[in-house]
């Protein structure tokens, strides 16, 4: 393991800090250990705390839980400070504080960004979308999920700038409504994978243009939009070839006649057919009965 190269290495073969530290050290030692364990180096030696600081200011994926289940603001803010280069961010245990006077310096600073991670953090606002969307051109996955703040105008800014968007994660966004998300698609039409789940202002009108506008569409997630029905899913059947799952648990308007046609694809759906839900309700009620015959 590279901790225990590190800590074997004996004065008369060299220090370890002899090495090339950009060609060597930071791509090929420090990239496998732990961001904790790098972290509790800095205190090693003035040396250390240099190599690190060259690490963190060269890396390119940062996430937050790797530090532990709470990283503090300041720990955030002087671990990116240097940094320009990030591909990934993902910040799922920042919630507590994250605002958009951390977060903002991050995005403006690094414009290589194809994948960020914000789940959940209610604290920011339509400033950090925006911001995402101006400095990130190359912007593939995004997880707002949760993030009430999100917005139309928003929405609209990161459709207009981020076209090459491959993921889109929305669950929960509940100012979202059937116009902003036609919009995003209508720009976005690369989109694999996308979730509305959560949100009862998304209805047909969202989901026939989905279906139309994003022919690589291969995940959707419409779990408790209740203002979806069946005419909209039989025009997903019809437009979207490569679907491959589909969830509309809670989608009470919903019905085996337009599901058939996607499960007779084997997409993957998260309500079961009629018969396999009946006979999940009599086991419930009654107890598996191994002597029960059905003729299907």
């Amino acid at each position: 393991a590279p901790w225990h190269l590190m800590m074997s290495l004996n004065p008369s073969r060299g220090c370890l800090l002899d090495l090339p530290w950009e060609d060597i050290l930071v791509p090929h030692i420090l990239c496998h250990l732990p961001l904790q364990q790098l972290l509790s180096l800095q205190r090693v030696s003035k040396a250390f705390q240099s190599l690190i600081q060259l690490y963190l200011a060269n890396m390119r994926c940062f996430d937050s839980s790797q530090i532990g289940p709470a990283i503090p603001r300041a720990a955030f803010v002087n671990l990116l400070k240097d940094n320009e280069v990030l591909q990934q961010l993902a910040l799922q245990n920042c919630s507590d504080w994250l605002t958009d006077r951390e977060l903002l310096p991050v995005i403006g600073q690094n414009h290589h960004l194809h994948q960020i991670q914000l789940k959940g953090c209610v604290q920011l606002s339509r400033h950090a979308l925006v911001a995402i969307s101006l400095s990130c051109p190359n912007l593939r996955r995004l997880s707002l999920a949760h993030c009430e703040w999100v917005d139309s105008l928003s929405l609209r800014s990161l459709a207009d700038h981020c076209k090459a968007l491959e993921a889109v994660d929305l669950t929960a966004c509940r100012q979202l409504k059937d116009e902003a998300i036609c919009y995003l698609v209508q720009k976005c039409s690369r989109l694999k994978s996308l979730s509305l789940a959560v949100n009862a202002n998304v209805g047909d009108v969202a989901v026939e243009e989905i279906a139309k506008c994003c022919p690589e569409l291969e995940h959707l997630d419409l779990t408790g939009c209740l203002r979806v029905k069946n005419d909209s899913i039989r025009v997903l059947a019809e437009y979207c070839p490569k679907l491959r799952s589909l969830k509309v648990k809670h989608c009470h308007n919903v019905a085996e006649s337009s599901l058939s046609i996607l499960r007779s694809r084997g997409v993957e759906l998260d309500v079961e057919p009629p018969l396999q839900r009946a006979l999940v309700l009599l086991q419930d009620v009654v107890g598996f009965a191994p002597f029960i015959n059905l003729q299907i």
